[in-house]
């Protein structure tokens, strides 16, 4: 073997498979020089060293300030940059399966192989929304609390109108009530599962359902504290979102769209900081482009979904010749209105999180691919910079989520990261150049084409 190959080859055992006996062993790691985005937005760390030891970052800085312990395998990552891994607070698991979106493809395989697609992107915890089904969420919650994929909290299922919730396959899932005491008889039962959180649903669809009632919704608020658990509602309309967070709401999965927020709406959210957006952005995608992005032609898709789906994905980022031109002012009236009251509510300090309805009606089947154009749309859509989006799709999302161990790259936290070949602060697409993903402090092995599972079980 020639000398500079067989350099080459060390330098892969180094990189690849010493990290991964080091952490069979219980050995420490030492990551040095790459650029550190922490995640809690300050500025980076240039040359950074940190060091990994039983899945948690034992110590991060400069090389002058953090000691390389005796015995510990040094990884060169020179040129690379870390950062927290993702989390993404707003998914629907379970419905699609490659370019299908039916109820039957509910089973633990499609759950494990979704949660698997999102390590895959670096996506390191999700939240099902309220559409689970049935008991089988919680048991393949706690089963995955064992195996290197991503993190997977549930709202098991949500409440709705009865059949006027959530639209296709995901129609049946929630609880449909109709009287108080009904409402708080199934918050008692959701609550012994106990849920990540809990999903109402208070929209009519254009008038075609009937909205979740007040008196209900403020019934499962209650129940829902009593219980210690947090209500996230979906919305669209401003009133809506009013008269939720006067009745107590902790949170929102979706951004106002049907109208520009007010100071009425501000002035509420400014006496209840601790009340959370999920921005959605990828969800209103159909109205942000006029013709196919340069993202859809990146390598990762080529690797990660199939021609059908890609096909699919056209269909859905921008209107064809066939498409309703009222259906196509309709889509980007709602992405404008979202996207200015997303800056509205950034410039005022509510308190935003990262969620993309991916799984969805309207979020598709791009597991994972959907966060990462959710970073890019706050940047070239909102205004946001890179290292703002960057810290709404780490640490505030943790936050929000209530996942003290994960969000941030620092000392106590769970070594769960990305190392990218090039810096999102420079351009955040960069986020997609993915060379590695860590978690728990071990990384995990990576395919190229999904089509059965793509991380080591």
């Amino acid at each position: 073997m020639a000398p500079k190959y067989f350099l080459a080859f060390l330098t892969l055992i180094a990189v690849f498979i010493l990290p991964a006996a080091a952490h069979a062993a219980g050995q420490a790691v030492v990551f040095e020089g790459a650029r550190l985005v922490t995640g809690d937005g300050t500025l980076p760390i240039e040359n950074s060293r940190f060091i990994v030891a039983g899945g948690e970052f034992i110590a991060v800085g400069q090389p002058d300030d953090v000691a390389v312990p005796p015995g510990a395998i040094k990884v060169d990552l020179t040129g690379k940059t870390v950062m927290p891994v993702l989390l993404d607070g707003h998914v629907h698991l379970g419905y699609r399966k490659g370019a299908t979106f039916l109820p039957g493809n509910y089973t633990r395989e499609t759950l494990l192989d979704t949660l698997d697609r999102f390590a895959f992107f670096g996506v390191g915890a999700v939240l099902e929304a309220g559409t689970a089904r049935g008991d089988l969420p919680f048991k393949v919650r706690e089963e995955v609390r064992s195996k290197l994929t991503a993190r997977y909290l549930t709202c098991g299922s949500g409440f709705a109108m009865p059949l006027q919730g959530p639209g296709g396959p995901m129609r049946e899932s929630p609880y449909g009530v109709t009287a108080e005491d009904q409402a708080r008889g199934f918050v008692r039962q959701l609550a012994a599962s106990k849920p990540d959180m809990v999903k109402i649903w208070v929209d009519d669809r254009e008038g075609t359902v009937e909205k979740l009632k007040p008196v209900l919704y403020s019934a499962i608020i209650d129940e829902a504290h009593r219980h210690h658990l947090k209500v996230m509602a979906h919305i669209v309309g401003l009133e809506d979102a009013k008269n939720l967070l006067r009745a107590g709401v902790d949170g929102f999965a979706h951004m106002v769209r049907d109208k520009e927020v007010d100071d009425e709406l501000l002035a509420l959210l400014k006496d209840r900081p601790e009340v959370f957006f999920f921005e959605t952005l990828w969800a209103e995608r159909r109205g942000m482009y006029a013709s196919m992005p340069a993202w859809a032609n990146e390598p990762i898709l080529q690797e990660m979904f199939t021609a059908e789906e890609r096909a699919q994905l056209a269909t859905q980022l921008y209107p064809g010749p066939e498409t309703d031109p009222q259906a196509v002012v309709r889509a980007r009236s709602v992405a404008e209105t979202a996207v200015r009251n997303t800056a509205k509510f950034y410039a005022a300090g509510v308190r935003l999180g990262l969620g993309t309805d991916t799984g969805g009606l309207q979020g598709g089947q791009f597991f994972g691919l959907g966060s990462h154009i959710e970073l890019e749309l706050l940047v070239t859509k909102v205004g946001l910079s890179p290292m703002q989006a960057l810290t709404i799709g780490t640490h505030n999302t943790a936050a929000i989520l209530g996942l003290g161990r994960l969000g941030t790259v620092s000392a106590g936290k769970s070594a769960d990261f990305i190392v990218l070949d090039a810096n999102p602060l420079d351009d955040i697409s960069n986020t997609r150049r993915i060379g590695q993903v860590y978690l728990h402090g071990e990384q995990i092995r990576r395919g190229s084409r999904a089509a059965s599972l793509i991380v080591q079980k």
